[in-house]
C-alpha cells in the first residue's frame, strides 16, 4: 500500500456537545464514551506527560493570541475574581450540571466547605474554558489544546480528593477504614503494566462464549490471518446475498455480538439474513510485515469463501471503524479489476475516510508523534492494544479515568460489569506494517484524492465504487465527529443513505430494538455540506437496525430456503463458534 497526498490543514468543523458528565448510570455514561482503539494509532508513542503537554508551537500560538486580546484576558480574570469574592461569602448561584455525577452527593451542596471548593473549581474550569474560547487558534492548535485542558481540569476536581469526597468519607465509616486498602491494592494492581488507567471492568465480569459471542455459527474457514464465522439461520428463508461484516483490527469481532438482547448479529439473523463474520487473529511480532494489502486480500478471501458456501455470486458488506478503511479500499480494488458486481451493498459504520478536520485524534497527529509511532511499532514488530486503551481513557477522561478512580480507589468497590466496557478491555495487537499504512492513509488523507492510495498493487478511486452504501454515525461521537463520517458520502460512487444515530462512537452501534431513548436521523438527499443535510433530517424512532435490515433486504437478493447445515463439501465446518482467534490473548 502507498499515499501520495497530502493532507490539507481547515477550519474545524461545528463541535457536537458531548454528552453531560454521568448522564445515565456511570456505566452508561463510560460506554458512551467507548471508541475502537484503531482510532488512536499515533498518540501511544508518547509517554504520559508528553501526551498531556501541546507542543510548543501551540502553546506559542495560544499565548501570542491572547496577548492581542488584553482586554478579553482582563475580563476572563475580572469576572473570574468576582465570582470568588460571591463564593467565599455564600452568594454564588454556580451550580454543577443537574447529570453531572461527580457532584450528586448531597453533601456537595449541603456542607458549606464542600460547596466552596466545588463552586471554586466550576468557576476556574469556565475561565479557562472561556480564554480559549477568545484565543483565535487554528483548529489543529485548539483541539490540542482543549484536549490538555480537558485532562487538568478534570485532575483537579474536588471530586478526586479522598478526604473532600464525600463517597469516600462514607466508605471509610461504613468500612472502618478496610476501603482504603482494597483501594490501594486495586491501585497498585492497575499500574503495574498497561493501560495504567482504573480498571473498567473485573477481567472475570463476562465470558466469550458463554455471556458474550454466543450467536450459534461456525468457523467455515481459518488462514494465518483470520477465521471465518458463519452464522446458523433461525428463519425458514433467508436472502439469497450473504452479509461479510468487516470488524476493527484492534479489537476483538464480538462487539457485534455482545450479550443476547444486545448482539447486532443476532438480530440480523432473525431478520432473515445470512450472515458471515471475520475474526482477526491477534498477531504479534512474527507478523509484523503483515499490512493493508495483507488485510485487504483476506477480506477478498472472506468473500470468494461466503460466495462458495452459498453458492451466490454476490455478497454485501459491513465494515466498522478500521475495518470500514479496508473494506473501503477493497471496494475500489473490486472496480479497478472490474470485479465489483461481486457486491451488491456496502455498509460503513462510524468510519473516518477522509481525515481532515477528523476531531481531537486528527488534532493530535504532528509530524514528529507519526514519527516516534512508527518507529515504536516497527522495533516491536507491532503496536499494544493495551498502550492504546491507556490513551484512549485520558481522551475521556471524567468518564474512564476519574469516574472508576473514585469508585475503585477511594470506595474501595469493584467496578459494575458492563458488556462493552469488557470489550474495550479486551484488546489485540495491530502489526507493525498496518499500523505504518493506517498512518500514512490518515495523516495524508490519502483516500480522498483517486490514486493516492493503492490497494493490492492497484490505484484507489473511492469515487469509482458505485454500490449503494448505507453510512452510519453517532451524533455524540466527540472522537470521531460525525460530519467527518458524513464525508464519506461524499466519497463513494453510488447512492447513498446517511443515518445518523444516537449516543457516540461505540454506544452508536450496540443500539438494539426496545430502547426507547433511541433515535436516528436520516435524509432523502446527501448534499456536500452536513449542516444543510442535518437540516434537512428527521428523526425516527427507536433503532437504526431494523433500518438497516430493511434497506439492505432490498439489495441482498430473494429469500430462498435457509441452509441446513454449514459450510460445504469444499469449506467444511472446522469448529463451533465464536472460534479460537478470539480467545488469543
Amino acid at each position: 500500500m502507498t499515499t501520495t497526498a497530502e493532507r490539507p490543514r481547515d477550519t474545524p468543523p461545528a463541535r457536537p456537545r458531548p454528552a453531560a458528565a454521568g448522564d445515565g448510570t456511570a456505566e452508561e455514561q463510560a460506554g458512551e464514551a467507548v471508541m475502537g482503539l484503531d482510532m488512536v494509532l499515533v498518540d501511544a508513542a508518547r509517554g504520559p506527560l508528553r501526551r498531556m503537554v501541546p507542543p510548543v508551537r501551540t502553546l506559542a500560538a495560544l499565548g501570542t493570541s491572547l496577548a492581542r486580546r488584553p482586554d478579553a484576558v482582563g475580563g476572563r480574570l475580572k469576572e473570574l475574581a468576582e465570582e470568588v469574592g460571591r463564593i467565599a461569602a455564600g452568594r454564588s448561584e454556580i451550580a454543577p450540571s443537574p447529570k453531572d455525577r461527580r457532584f450528586a452527593d448531597p453533601a456537595w451542596s449541603g456542607n458549606p466547605l464542600l460547596k466552596r471548593t466545588m463552586q471554586a473549581h466550576i468557576a476556574a474550569a469556565r475561565a479557562a474554558v472561556g480564554l480559549v474560547d477568545d484565543a483565535d487558534l487554528d483548529w489543529q492548535d485548539d483541539e490540542r489544546i482543549r484536549f490538555a485542558l480537558t485532562n487538568v481540569v478534570d485532575a483537579l476536581a474536588p471530586s478526586n480528593v479522598p478526604f473532600l469526597n464525600p463517597l469516600a468519607l462514607k466508605a471509610a465509616i461504613d468500612t472502618g477504614g478496610r476501603n482504603v486498602v482494597t483501594g490501594l491494592r486495586r491501585l497498585v494492581s492497575d499500574v503495574v503494566s498497561p493501560p495504567r488507567v482504573p480498571s473498567m471492568v473485573e477481567p472475570d465480569a463476562f465470558t466469550v462464549g458463554e455471556d458474550l459471542a454466543v450467536t450459534p455459527g461456525a468457523v467455515v474457514l481459518r488462514t494465518d490471518v483470520f477465521e471465518l464465522i458463519q452464522y446458523r439461520p433461525t428463519t425458514e428463508t433467508v436472502r439469497s446475498v450473504p452479509l461479510v461484516m468487516v470488524p476493527p483490527t484492534i479489537n476483538k469481532y464480538y462487539i457485534t455480538d455482545l450479550a443476547p438482547g444486545r448482539s447486532i448479529v443476532e438480530h440480523y439473523v432473525a431478520a432473515g439474513q445470512q450472515v458471515f463474520m471475520i475474526s482477526w487473529r491477534n498477531p504479534d511480532e512474527r507478523h509484523a510485515e503483515w499490512d493493508l494489502d495483507t488485510y485487504g486480500q483476506a477480506v477478498l478471501e472472506a468473500v470468494d469463501a461466503a460466495e462458495r458456501i452459498t453458492g451466490s455470486e454476490q455478497v454485501a458488506l459491513q465494515a466498522f471503524c478500521s475495518g470500514g478503511i479496508i473494506t473501503a479500499m477493497v471496494l475500489a480494488h473490486l472496480a479497478a479489476t472490474g470485479r465489483l458486481g461481486q457486491v451488491a451493498a456496502a455498509s460503513f459504520a462510524v468510519t473516518v475516510l477522509d481525515w481532515a478536520r477528523a476531531g481531537t485524534v486528527s488534532a493530535l497527529m504532528d509530524p514528529e508523534a507519526v514519527q516516534e509511532a512508527t518507529e515504536k511499532s516497527r522495533r516491536k514488530g507491532y503496536l499494544d492494544g493495551a498502550m492504546l486503551a491507556e490513551v484512549f481513557a485520558w481522551l475521556r477522561p471524567n468518564d474512564l479515568v476519574w469516574n472508576y478512580w473514585v469508585n475503585n480507589y477511594l470506595q474501595g468497590k469493584p467496578p459494575a460489569a458492563f458488556d462493552i466496557l469488557y470489550w474495550n478491555a479486551d484488546t489485540t495487537r495491530m502489526t507493525a506494517g498496518l499500523h505504518r499504512d493506517f498512518i500514512e492513509v490518515a495523516v495524508g488523507n490519502s483516500l480522498t484524492e483517486p490514486g493516492g492510495a493503492t490497494m493490492l498493487g492497484t490505484p484507489v478511486d473511492l469515487s469509482a465504487v458505485d454500490v449503494d452504501a448505507y453510512v452510519t454515525a453517532g451524533i455524540a461521537d466527540h472522537l470521531c465527529p460525525w460530519q467527518a463520517c458524513y464525508r464519506t458520502t461524499q466519497l463513494l460512487g453510488g447512492d447513498t443513505r446517511f443515518v445518523l444515530s444516537t449516543n457516540g462512537h461505540i454506544a452508536s452501534l450496540v443500539n438494539p430494538p426496545g430502547n426507547p431513548k433511541s433515535t436516528f436521523q436520516v435524509a432523502p438527499e446527501t448534499p456536500a455540506d452536513p449542516e444543510r443535510w442535518l437540516a434537512s433530517a428527521h428523526k425516527e424512532k427507536g433503532s437504526w437496525w431494523p433500518d438497516f435490515m430493511a434497506w439492505l433486504g432490498e439489495r441482498a437478493g430473494e429469500e430462498v430456503p435457509a441452509p441446513t447445515t454449514l459450510g460445504s463439501a469444499e469449506l467444511p465446518v472446522l469448529g463451533d463458534a465464536p472460534g479460537t482467534y478470539v480467545f488469543d490473548k
